[in-house]
């Protein structure tokens, strides 16, 4: 199997960014799973940043970047693609979202439509990342790819469950977005008093499931 590409870029003086290109891959991201587990042993690196098709190295001072990229390179040539992990997450939504009836029609779709695609698939925590414990997920049915708000909202409610471009998600805390809402659900994704804050790692899968609005 052809070994995908792999850039590398510095940010500042302790950073090394590897990043790949191209459309999201399930493949090449389980390929920087297992990156990201191989760099944890790897003297010299004081924390990492795993992203959508890229990884962060934080370098301590002092550390050499050469001989540091020189062996990420190596492990990259050498390691296989993860699978994802075996652990399935249920979030139950109430589909009331604000520009769920806008994204119907955009789509010249039912809302009917609308939620069950979304409901059909089977998505993976590619990585976490944008505020605590937010999932970017791999898996959206290209039928309901749209394309970001060209003027975000200034507050959207955690538990917010959001569209934008190819990919969905769950606002976990209360900000600004320019993702589609297009449901809700009470399941919290990130509690700093919990010994394990994010309820997701990367690598679960998700299945989001029609919940029905208390009476």
């Amino acid at each position: 199997m052809k070994i995908p590409l792999i850039n590398m870029s510095r940010l500042g003086e302790y950073g090394l960014l590897f990043q790949s290109e191209g459309p999201l891959s399930l493949d090449i991201q389980g390929r920087f799973w297992a990156l990201d587990l191989q760099c944890r042993e790897i003297q010299g690196v004081d924390e990492l940043v795993l992203g959508m098709h890229s990884l962060l190295l934080c370098l301590s001072p002092g550390a050499d970047p050469e001989n540091i990229r020189l062996q990420v390179l190596q492990q990259w040539r050498s390691i296989s693609s993860m699978p994802p992990n075996e652990t399935i997450v249920d979030i139950p939504v109430i589909y009331d979202g604000e520009d769920l009836i806008e994204i119907a029609d955009q789509k010249s779709m039912t809302v009917e439509d609308i939620v069950r695609l979304h409901t059909h698939a089977e998505y993976t925590v590619f990585a976490l990342g944008s505020q605590p414990g937010f999932p970017y997920l791999g898996g959206l049915d290209e039928r309901l790819a749209v394309p970001r708000r060209s003027e975000p909202r200034v507050r959207v409610e955690a538990g917010s469950v959001v569209i934008g471009g190819t990919q969905t998600g769950v606002i976990s805390r209360t900000s600004p977005s320019g993702w589609h809402i297009i449901g809700h659900t009470q399941t919290e994704l990130f509690d700093i008093n919990k010994a394990r804050p994010a309820l997701l790692s990367p690598g679960d899968r998700i299945r989001f499931v029609t919940a029905t609005v208390d009476k």
